[in-house]
C-alpha cells in the first residue's frame, strides 16, 4: 500500500537490504534464515479490551523467511486444484522465466480514470519455493474516490472472486498516505482462473457500492477492507457453505478510519455464486448477539454490529481457520497516521463471533508490517506451525523518522512468508526466548 506515484520505481529492497539477504535476481524468491528462533514479545498497552489466551501464548519466529515479487496487498486462496489465487498491487510482480513481468497500480493519483489491479497464481507445497504468476492486470474506475484496491479474494468450486474497496484522502493533511476509508465497491469474478474477469453489474460502482456506504461529506465507513474468512481448500471447512466476509471500519467521528486503522470490526455472508455475490439482497450481517448469547444476523445492513470493538486500536483484518487446533486465528494491524511503525494483534476463538481472546500484541511489527494473514494451505498437521504473510516497509521515510532494524528480518515490499509457530502453555520450545509480559 504505497502512494504510487511517488514510490513505484524506487527500489525499495536497497533500503532495507539486511546481511542474511540473498537476492538471487528478479523472479526468484529471496530466503534465508536468522541463528536462532525468537519469540515475539507481547506488549500490549494498558485497557487491552481482550483477554489472554490459555491455549495459545505467543508465536515464535523461526527466522526462516522468504519473499515474492515486488507488490503488496497478497490474500492467498487455496483452490481445489492445490492453487493458491491471490490479488497483488502498486508494483510488480516477474513471472517465472523473470522476463514477464505486471505491473499494477490501484492508486488514481496519477489522474488516471481508471485503476489497474494486479491478479497472480501461486503453485508449489515448499514455502520457500513458490512459483508465482502474474496474469494481466484488470482495470476498474476509483471514481469518486482517490483509489480503489482489492482486498476480498476468493477461489471457490472453480470461480475466483476478487472484490475491491475505495480510499480517499490520499493528500489529506491528517496523515500521509490515504486517511479515508472509502467504502468496499463489489466483486470481479473470472471462471477461467483470471485469463478472463467479469465486471460488477453497472449498478455497482464505487459512487453506489454493494453495501450501500459512502465516505463522503464526513461520513463514516464501516465494513470497507475486507477479506475473506480462510476456510482452508476450496472453502472446505465452512460450518455452512457460506463465505464470510470481515472488515473494518469506525463510527465516532473524530476516530482514526483509513486503510490501515479504525475502531471496529465486522462480519458479514454469503452463499458465493457469480448471481449472489454483487446482490447486497444474497448477503447476511452480523447483528450482535441475542439474550442467550448466540449470534444474529440480518439481512439488513443497518443492522449490522461489530464484533469487536476498540477505540483507535483495530484495522485492517483476516481470519483464518486453524482446522487441527480447531480455532480461528485473527489478525488486525492498526497505524495511524498511516506509515507506521505499525502494530499488529493476533486474537484466537473457538467460534467466529467470539469471544476473542489475545495470544500477543506485536507493537512495531515489521516496523512496518501490513496486509497480515496466514494461507491455509501452509498449516502443519498439528495445527502449530504455519507461514505468516505480510508486506512490509514501503515507506522509506520511516527509517529516518523511526531508525531500527527490520524486524523480524526479511520484511519488505513484497509476498513476504514467514515460518511461525504458536506457543502453548507450558515449557518454551529449544532456542526461544520467553516473551516479556505474559
Amino acid at each position: 500500500m504505497r502512494h504510487v506515484a511517488v514510490l513505484a520505481l524506487i527500489p525499495l529492497a536497497s533500503l532495507v537490504v539486511t546481511p542474511l539477504t540473498v537476492s538471487p535476481g528478479p523472479g526468484r524468491p529471496r530466503h534465508a534464515q536468522q541463528p536462532a528462533p525468537k519469540v515475539w514479545p507481547s506488549r500490549p498497552p494498558v485497557g487491552i479490551p481482550f483477554r489472554p489466551s490459555h491455549s495459545i501464548t505467543g508465536i515464535e519466529f523461526s527466522g526462516v523467511y522468504a519473499n515474492y515479487g515486488g507488490a503488496d496487498t497478497w490474500y492467498p486462496s487455496w483452490g481445489a486444484d492445490n492453487v493458491l489465487y491471490s490479488p497483488f498491487t502498486d508494483g510488480q510482480v516477474w513471472g517465472p522465466d523473470g522476463d514477464t513481468v505486471q505491473v499494477s497500480s490501484a492508486s488514481g493519483d496519477i489522474g488516471a480514470a481508471n485503476v489497474a489491479t494486479g491478479r497472480a497464481i501461486i503453485r508449489g507445497d515448499d514455502p520457500l519455493h513458490l512459483t508465482v504468476t502474474p496474469l494481466p492486470v484488470v482495470h476498474a474506475s476509483p471514481v469518486p474516490y482517490d483509489g480503489r484496491y482489492p482486498s476480498a479474494n476468493l477461489m471457490y468450486h472453480g470461480i475466483w472472486y476478487v472484490g475491491t474497496y475505495s480510499l480517499d484522502g490520499l493528500k489529506h493533511p491528517s496523515c500521509s498516505n490515504y486517511c479515508v476509508l472509502g467504502p468496499f465497491v463489489g466483486f470481479h469474478w473470472s471462471t477461467d482462473k483470471g485469463k478472463t474477469w467479469h465486471a460488477p453489474p453497472s449498478t455497482v460502482t464505487p459512487a453506489h457500492p454493494l453495501f450501500g456506504e459512502t465516505a463522503k461529506d464526513s461520513a463514516r465507513v464501516k465494513l470497507s477492507a475486507a477479506h475473506f474468512v480462510d476456510f482452508g481448500k476450496d472453502m472446505q471447512y465452512s460450518p455452512d457453505g457460506k463465505a464470510y466476509l470481515v472488515g473494518h471500519g469506525a463510527t465516532a467521528p473524530h476516530s482514526h478510519n483509513g486503510w490501515i486503522a479504525g475502531d471496529q470490526i465486522y462480519l458479514a455472508r454469503v452463499t458465493p455464486t457469480p448471481k449472489t455475490i454483487n446482490d447486497v439482497r444474497a448477503w447476511e450481517f452480523y447483528a450482535g448477539k441475542d439474550a442467550r448469547g448466540r449470534p444474529r444476523w440480518s439481512k439488513r445492513f443497518a443492522d449490522i454490529r461489530p464484533v469487536l470493538e476498540w477505540r483507535d486500536h483495530l484495522g485492517n483484518v483476516a481470519i483464518t481457520y486453524d482446522a487441527p487446533l480447531k480455532k480461528f486465528l485473527l489478525f488486525t494491524t492498526h497505524g495511524w497516521p498511516s506509515i507506521g511503525p505499525f502494530d499488529t494483534i493476533v486474537l484466537e476463538a473457538d467460534q467466529l463471533t467470539g469471544p476473542w481472546h489475545l495470544v500477543t500484541y506485536m507493537k512495531d511489527f515489521g516496523p512496518q508490517g501490513y496486509f497480515v494473514n496466514v494461507p491455509s494451505k501452509f498449516i502443519s498437521k498439528d495445527g502449530r506451525t504455519m507461514w505468516l504473510a505480510y508486506s512490509a516497509n514501503f515507506w522509506p521515510t520511516l527509517f529516518k523518522d523511526h531508525p531500527g532494524p527490520i524486524d523480524p528480518p526479511g520484511g519488505k515490499y513484497a509476498l513476504t512468508l514467514h515460518k511461525i509457530r504458536l506457543l502453548g502453555p507450558g515449557p518454551q520450545p529449544a532456542g526461544g526466548t520467553r516473551s516479556p509480559g505474559r
